[in-house]
């Protein structure tokens, strides 16, 4: 899949704004909650990202005043109980695939979160690059409410790298919401906005990010994400090799040129 404009998934909403890619969970009735199916649609989705020119950015939007309520109840919740272990590892090994996917994806995902955004649903925002919220936005980590663990699709590893140790032990033994205005001072969400401008605003800073040197965020949220398991010495090298590859770059070129010419350079992206 190198062209996704057309593209027409069965169990979430898509549409195109210029080069950002607008995805939304289609059950507002429910909160949105995730399926089998729609889990496994959007990792396939992100795994084609990184084959796809036309997209540069995603906004993972909000539907009905709500972000996602995690994995449905009667589609999800009660046919595990009856799964094998074998069953059960293919079923959280996927949801873990949906995570390395938006990891992996080359491409910025902006989160735009309202309402609900629990279980597996705040794991997406959390998985996300940034993330902007209203007020009303209430984000749990519910899994130790339902009998499991806190680590589930990563969150051991991603969520206190955001908001720190102590501050994501407390969310996932406890469960308990993060209020948006928590969420922000803690650094989880990037600024808090309009309920009524959340999408607008997360799209039209998709389209500011599209607009950049494309190349280079790919680079640099490879680098964000490789950088975790390197000393300093280790990444300062990587670093200098990224940063020589994206000097190979024609967008370099361009940026140099518009200087030259006391213009704002125009990125393509190659």
């Amino acid at each position: 899949m190198t062209d996704m404009t057309h593209f027409q998934p069965r169990h979430f909403n898509w549409r195109m704004e210029g080069d950002v890619a607008v995805v939304s969970l289609d059950r507002p009735d429910r909160k949105n909650p995730l399926t089998f199916e729609s889990y496994a649609e959007l990792r396939d989705m992100f795994r084609a990202l990184p084959e796809c020119n036309d997209v540069k950015a995603v906004v993972f939007a909000s539907n009905g005043g709500n972000f996602c309520s995690g994995g449905d109840v009667h589609d999800i919740i009660g046919p595990l109980i009856d799964k094998d272990m074998k069953a059960l590892l293919a079923f959280t090994r996927l949801t873990g695939d949906l995570v390395k996917s938006m990891v992996a994806c080359g491409k910025p995902v902006i989160a735009a979160v309202d309402g609900v955004c629990v279980g597996a649903g705040a794991i997406i925002a959390m998985a996300s690059d940034l993330r902007l919220a209203t007020v009303n936005a209430k984000t749990a980590f519910l899994f130790t409410r339902v009998g499991l663990a806190g680590c589930d699709m990563g969150a051991c590893a991603i969520l206190p790298r955001i908001i720190g140790q102590g501050r994501a032990a407390e969310l996932l033994y406890t469960g308990r919401s993060m209020s948006a205005e928590e969420g922000e001072k803690w650094g989880f969400y990037n600024r808090i906005v309009d309920a009524d401008t959340l999408e607008s605003d997360a799209i039209v800073l998709a389209q500011l990010i599209a607009a950049g040197p494309n190349f280079g965020h790919m680079m640099t949220k490879t680098m964000l994400v490789q950088e975790w398991n390197m000393g300093i010495e280790q990444a300062i090298e990587a670093e200098a090799q990224a940063q020589a590859l994206c000097m190979q770059t024609a967008d370099f070129k361009r940026a140099y040129d518009a200087f030259v010419a006391r213009e704002k350079p125009v990125f393509k992206g190659d």
